[in-house]
């Protein structure tokens, strides 16, 4: 029998003829063709439910009219009904962000940041509760704190920035009185691309992960110190290899929830482990992707909801993932439900 014959043949049982090869395997350009795997293929053009992106990224080039009409076009493609643009800035940046996206209504969030200039400013809490005020006032609607602190942030001394210096401890308790969610971000643990680990990239040096361990103790502690403050663990809190560990942070905080980030591709790779930890952890989970790619978006959807076998989810990893086949009950909650608790403020113009 040739191959195309064998195709034919896959292909009327409803399974596809895959190989490494032929899925395009992210960095490996150089191997021969293996013995083909036939797996059975779902297609998915757009989330089974309708999804709030909890932590995307739109950049000044993002924003453009031209652009920002795509994206809109994609979302609705893709069945997102919002998308929470994390990097909205502080100031006149942020107003700007909210004006450009208001053009759509009803389709977008925007999160404030912290300027840390001047950190050193014994006025400097101060100024930046009042900047998160004024902020909060102009449209946002939430907190996101980048790598920063604990990771390459020092003060006019050359010491490194904690993420629990009491510099900040005016700031979670603001976001807890006015009732913002906060993502957070600490170091860069092994789902950010570099050379010391198994993602394609050369990425930055090592050096950027040596403070780690450190950076989440220090998140950790925030965590503890601002109970009545909702916290949003980006990239499954660097935990998505450890779901075990994972499953304790969760268990210790209670108002402490996680969004996938990049650890999505850690969970494709462990797919009953991974089931088994999403439906303990159902109201806790919320969809975040960082960067609006549709192929990725497409993909993420397919490792939620689908049966699939090995299939690659992005350019960054090299090995294949496996569909997690989430309840309904369970990927509604993770799309949409989860985010409507974090911002209720969300429910009266959300309709499913």
């Amino acid at each position: 029998m040739n191959v195309l014959s064998s195709l034919a043949l896959a292909l009327a049982g409803g399974s596809v003829l895959v190989s490494f090869a032929q899925q395009a395997q992210p960095g490996r350009t150089d191997r021969q063709q293996g013995p083909p795997l036939v797996v059975s293929t779902t297609d998915i053009q757009s989330a089974k439910f309708p999804v709030i992106e909890m932590h995307g990224h739109l950049g000044s080039n993002n924003l453009m009219p031209a652009n920002l009409e795509r994206i809109v076009r994609d979302m609705d493609a893709l069945n997102i009904r919002i998308l929470v643009n994390a990097s909205g800035g502080s100031g006149d940046r942020l107003k700007q962000n909210v004006e450009k996206l208001g053009k759509y209504p009803g389709r977008f969030l925007v999160f404030a940041n912290l300027d840390f200039a001047n950190i050193d400013d014994p006025e400097w809490s101060k100024k930046a509760v009042s900047q998160l005020r004024v902020d909060v006032a102009n449209g946002a609607r939430g907190l996101k704190v980048f790598r920063n602190p604990g990771l390459d942030l020092k003060d006019a001394k050359g010491q490194r920035v904690k993420l629990d210096d009491p510099r900040f401890d005016p700031i979670w308790a603001e976001c807890g009185r006015a009732k913002l969610p906060v993502i957070l971000q600490s170091g860069n643990g092994l789902a950010f691309p570099s050379r010391d680990n198994e993602r394609n990239s050369t990425g930055p040096s090592p050096e950027r992960n040596t403070n780690l361990e450190a950076a989440l103790a220090e998140q950790y502690h925030v965590f503890d110190r601002y109970p009545g403050t909702t916290f949003i663990h980006g990239d499954l809190g660097t935990l998505g290899n450890n779901l075990g560990e994972l499953a304790k942070l969760m268990d210790r905080f209670p108002n402490l929830y996680v969004e996938f980030g990049n650890g999505l591709s850690e969970l494709g790779r462990q797919p009953r482990a991974a089931r088994q930890w999403l439906i303990k952890y159902q109201n806790r989970v919320l969809f975040g992707k960082l960067i609006f790619l549709k192929d990725e978006l497409l993909s993420s959807f397919r490792v939620l909801e689908s049966p699939d076998e090995s299939f690659f989810l992005n350019r960054r990893t090299s090995w294949p993932v496996y569909g997690i086949d989430l309840p309904d009950f369970v990927l509604k909650k993770i799309y949409y439900q989860n985010a409507l608790r974090v911002m209720p403020a969300l429910a009266g113009g959300f309709t499913k």
